[in-house]
């Protein structure tokens, strides 16, 4: 218990001297890592935690209203022994992946690493007594990919996570706190993270909409809208992550515009624009790199019940449109409570990564096309290279919108077999020698641009 507080005394220290970054100018190494992040485009998104013992979503202490007292028997049950960092990151890389990112604390407030301003975590309370984030941190640098940390702003365990929010209220927890202790110890867990596992690729919150009163509003620049008058001090929190890794990348799942100090915008469970899951009403399109993230089946989270499974043509479609939309596709896995990741998901990665091999190059470093998407599906560009993905077309003909350029040359690009061009000032014909079968995932039409069309 001393070195414990020890380490919170030195680390909330280091945090409260630490600089604000109320006008924040990313770093040359932070603005190199939004580029390379664009250019990334596809990764492994992992929701594992204790809850995965209940074998019903990540959100099980809140939906059956656990006390904090009777949730905390489950880290003694804990004991992944088939997890295999080097499965996990093979596993990723082989569908195409380039860059995982992992919940090192979801909303039940409890640590997936070994941290020391709190006991509460996976080496202190398990069986296992392993740090699964360091194992996993380690192999990731060694197959060369990419590493996240997802960290949740709400927590449905710490005494003084007070006022409370519109979750977690049944955890029975003394109706008292401070929030500010709160905040150090939220921060003092990010300085662990961005400490002592390597360089990390940047850390994805997860938003405040449990504590506000909507899920927009902003109050001044940099805090969200409050029902409670909380202040997050978001400014603080973002300045102490660009401080110990300038190029960490920050985003925030918080359904509105970025703020200050945040490098990538992200759309949950919804592609950029489109507003169809009713959380998102107020979020608009920013300047930042943009990510869409979706589950395989319904659930984040290891859910027993849940065989809502995806199609892997429904997933390469979502990872194609999403490159057609201009933003990263995030695809989640809910590990099983053994370690393991359970074989449907496993099975509809390999699938992707079969497909990803052969077409890769018309998703990976690209940015949208200059075609926005259509019913028929969508475009990408990179350099004088425009590849029109068709993704639902039952004829040999498809007409486009007048383009910013000449199309000088057009083909299949599984075959390099030529289509027919017809080019004017209302738009482009392209005639190919057959419709696209009825089997294909995507037919690719790669066209040869002068100049250059692709987004900067």
């Amino acid at each position: 218990m001393i070195r414990i507080l020890l380490v919170f005394l030195l680390v909330s220290l280091s945090i409260v001297v630490a600089p604000a970054q109320s006008v924040y100018q990313p770093s040359a190494e932070n603005l190199a890592a939004r580029k390379a992040f664009q250019d990334d485009k596809f990764g492994l998104f992992i929701h594992w935690g204790v809850y995965s013992l209940l074998a019903d979503g990540e959100w099980i202490m809140n939906q059956r209203q656990i006390p904090a007292k009777d949730y905390e028997k489950l880290p003694t049950f804990f004991n992944p022994v088939d997890f295999n960092a080097k499965e996990w990151v093979s596993m990723a890389k082989n569908a195409g992946m380039k860059y995982i990112t992992i919940t090192s604390k979801h909303h039940d407030g409890f640590a997936m690493y070994d941290s020391k301003v709190s006991d509460y975590d996976i080496v202190d309370r398990t069986p296992y007594k392993k740090d699964v984030l360091k194992m996993l941190a380690d192999e990731c640098q060694a197959q060369g990919i990419k590493l996240f940390f997802y960290h949740s702003h709400l927590d449905w365990h710490h005494p003084d996570y007070y006022p409370r929010g519109r979750t977690g209220q049944k955890t029975g927890r003394p109706e008292s706190g401070d929030f500010e202790k709160y905040l150090t110890y939220m921060d003092t867990q990010l300085t662990e993270l961005l400490t002592n596992y390597g360089p990390i690729a940047g850390i994805w919150f997860d938003g405040w909409w449990d504590q506000s009163a909507d899920d927009a509003g902003h109050v001044g620049k940099t805090a969200p809208a409050n029902k409670n008058g909380i202040d997050w001090k978001l400014d603080r929190t973002y300045s102490l992550i660009h401080k110990l890794q300038p190029a960490a990348l920050i985003g925030n799942n918080h359904h509105v515009a970025p703020f200050p100090g945040e490098d990538f915008q992200m759309f949950e469970k919804d592609l950029p624009g489109s507003k169809s899951t009713g959380f998102n009403e107020a979020q608009t399109i920013g300047q930042l790199p943009l990510e869409t993230c979706e589950t395989m089946n319904g659930s984040w989270g290891f859910n027993i019940k849940d065989n809502r499974y995806k199609s892997t043509k429904d997933l390469v479609h979502y990872l194609v449109k999403a490159a057609g939309h201009n933003a990263n596709f995030l695809l989640n896995v809910g590990p099983m409570p053994n370690g393991k990741v359970q074989p449907e998901f496993v099975k509809s990665l390999a699938e992707i990564g079969q497909w990803m091999q052969k077409n890769g190059e018309t998703i990976y470093g690209t940015r949208g096309g200059p075609v926005e998407a259509r019913n028929w599906g969508v475009t990408t560009a990179k350099g004088n290279k425009v590849y029109v993905h068709i993704l639902d077309w039952a004829d040999r003909q498809l007409t486009l919108p007048a383009l910013p350029g000449k199309v000088s040359a057009a083909r299949l690009f599984a075959d390099k077999s030529p289509v027919k061009i017809t080019q004017s000032a209302e738009g482009v014909v392209l005639t190919m020698a057959a419709p696209p079968a009825a089997d294909m995932l995507d037919t690719i039409i790669e066209l040869d641009m002068a100049p250059a069309t692709a987004k900067k």
